[in-house]
């Protein structure tokens, strides 16, 4: 039971190295494509 605390803890750290991982990711990606997704949109609403 000492350790308990510890591996709480542990388990938070993980969830957030996770979710910092899925953040760069995201925002990487959005770099990336960004500028393709812009034209898309700016074809659909040139064609409507």
């Amino acid at each position: 039971m000492m350790f308990a605390p510890k591996e709480k803890g542990q388990g938070l750290v993980e969830y957030v190295l996770i979710l910092v991982l899925v953040a760069v990711i995201v925002i990487v990606v959005l770099t990336i494509l960004g500028p393709a997704i812009g034209d898309v949109f700016s074809n659909i609403i040139e064609n409507i």
